[in-house]
């Protein structure tokens, strides 16, 4: 991109009488970009600056995408340019790895998709030049060991479609199970279950965007340790269950 001074200059040379071929030659600027300046001195309007080059094309897939791109998501430069979104799903849930690739699709519909077989997992994948613009959580090293934020208009998103963004984590780094335990009831220990569920991610910011969510939908949770956010009121686990359910 060249800067408004720098297109004037380029056009001025011409009107001195320069051929287009030896500005081009002089500048290092190419012939097409000068015949399109002299159209056009001004660059065309951009999509907003704070959001991605493009926009997600459906911002509710787009929520749930990125709560998958949080837990088990990653991006990676292709050699020619471009990059590679990866989201690692394991074999066990076929119907999340055809969510996954749904997700994608309905985010970037002109980018291909396809499903790569790792050794018990497969890494749905998709090329394309907007992905770091997309996820600006992209960045060198894990996680867990980076801060990480969303940005505005990844919060609006968020708000307009908070199940989304959960049942994304949840998919990724969560699960639903039963818990089962024991307790004395008239001197006599009975075996009780109940279901709740799971989210696991060693980044205190990736959980504290999954419980603040989870205070704005009237979900109660508790941590269970460093690592953990556990659900397992009776009335909050049948939210998750109407919204959310477990993997398959």
């Amino acid at each position: 991109m060249y800067d408004p001074a720098t297109r004037r200059h380029t056009v001025g040379l011409l009107k001195t009488g320069r051929s287009l071929h030896s500005v081009s030659k002089a500048t290092g600027i190419s012939r097409s970009a000068i015949r399109a300046w002299c159209e056009r001195i001004d660059p065309l309007p951009r999509f907003n600056q704070a959001a991605p080059c493009t926009g997600p094309a459906d911002p509710a897939a787009y929520a749930y995408l990125l709560g998958l791109y949080l837990g088990d998501g990653c991006i990676s430069r292709h050699p020619r340019g471009g990059h590679y979104l990866r989201i690692a799903c394991a074999d066990a849930w076929p119907g999340l790895i055809e969510e996954c690739r749904t997700a994608i699709l309905a985010v970037r519909p002109t980018d291909k998709v396809y499903v790569l077989q790792r050794q018990g997992c497969v890494a749905v994948t998709s090329y394309g030049r907007h992905w770091t613009c997309l996820f600006p959580q992209h960045g060198p090293g894990k996680k867990h060991e980076r801060h990480i934020t969303l940005e505005g208009w990844q919060r609006e998103i968020v708000d307009a479609h908070p199940w989304a963004f959960v049942r994304g984590l949840i998919h990724s780094d969560g699960c639903r199970t039963t818990n089962r335990t024991t307790r004395l009831v008239g001197g006599v220990r009975k075996r009780y279950e109940y279901p709740r569920y799971f989210f696991t991610n060693k980044s205190d910011d990736i959980a504290g965007l999954l419980t603040a969510t989870l205070d704005r939908l009237g979900v109660e949770w508790k941590r269970a340790n460093a690592c953990n956010v556990s659900i397992a009121r009776k009335d909050s686990v049948a939210l998750m269950d109407a919204h959310i359910g477990p993997k398959h």
